[in-house]
């Protein structure tokens, strides 16, 4: 399984920007589909959004659509997500996840290697 770290997260105010990073490492990233999932307090994990291995595919949550971006550097192992007009209610954990060879998935259940979390925090 591939080992993933998250890091860009931090305290911002409503309506600015921020851009999360995730770095992969111990497998071949060009094979995972890679997402972007968010846990707020005592709230269930959901996802925000996925890149498809298979090229430039991309899906987003609705709550995030023309606000979040998700883009994918293969050669740095990297996926990005960047976030624009952030609003408190985006405040949460935001975790990256990878699936080998998924098509576009939601399930949590559906990805088999997370990273640790990078806690984003908005305030109003």
């Amino acid at each position: 399984q591939v080992q993933l770290v998250e890091s860009g997260g931090r305290l911002v105010q409503a309506g600015e920007s921020l851009r999360l990073s995730c770095t992969a490492s111990g497998g071949t990233f060009s094979d995972y589909s890679m997402a972007w999932f968010r846990q707020a307090p005592g709230k269930e994990r959901e996802l925000v959004a996925v890149s498809s291995w298979r090229g430039p595919i991309t899906s987003y949550a609705d709550y995030v659509k023309g606000r979040f971006t998700i883009s994918r550097d293969n050669d740095k192992n990297t996926v990005y997500l960047q976030m624009h007009d952030l609003k408190p209610e985006d405040t949460a954990v935001y975790y990256c996840a990878a699936n080998r060879y998924g098509s576009i998935r939601s399930r949590v259940d559906e990805y088999e290697s997370w990273g640790q979390g990078t806690q984003v925090t908005v305030s109003s």
